[in-house]
């Protein structure tokens, strides 16, 4: 290969790879507005919409019951719903609640491993979405040193 295809092919490849960063993510879901929210009512509406959630036993939520630095919580999610194709993290009493979406492909097995940030004692809300409907638990983390 000569210098000058190579040295082609390279910068082709970054123009690709810095056009993948720089294009807004289209397949995002909920925008930036939700996103940054500081009401909780307000952030779960912007997801929710008008369609009402309905309380499942079949979402599993791995978290702890008391989470010594709220700086780096683990949190565990995992559901057996049929169909489900996003899941949708919030923190009630974050200042910035919403805190974070997850989007799947058809035929894999929704599962999220995570670490968030929890400011003080707060409920954690999960949503997940499958077909028309959209299902809901929660679970409570009780917050020693607070992480936000």
């Amino acid at each position: 290969m000569q210098r000058r295809e190579f040295i082609k092919g390279a910068v082709a490849a970054n123009l690709m790879l810095a056009v993948q960063f720089i294009s807004p993510n289209a397949a995002a879901k909920i925008d930036r507005e939700v996103f940054s929210s500081k009401d909780a009512e307000e952030a779960m509406k912007g997801i929710l919409g008008d369609i009402q959630a309905e309380e499942s036993d079949k979402i599993m939520i791995k978290a702890p019951e008391l989470a010594e630095n709220g700086a780096n919580v683990p949190i565990e999610i995992t559901t057996e719903i049929e169909g489900a194709q996003r899941i949708v993290l919030v923190v009630l009493e974050n200042p910035t609640p919403l805190a974070g979406e997850y989007i799947f492909g058809e035929g894999v097995t929704p599962n999220v491993k995570t670490r968030c940030r929890i400011g003080k004692p707060s409920d954690v809300v999960v949503m997940v979405a499958a077909g028309d409907k959209i299902y809901t638990n929660k679970a409570f983390v009780k917050v020693t040193k607070g992480g936000c």
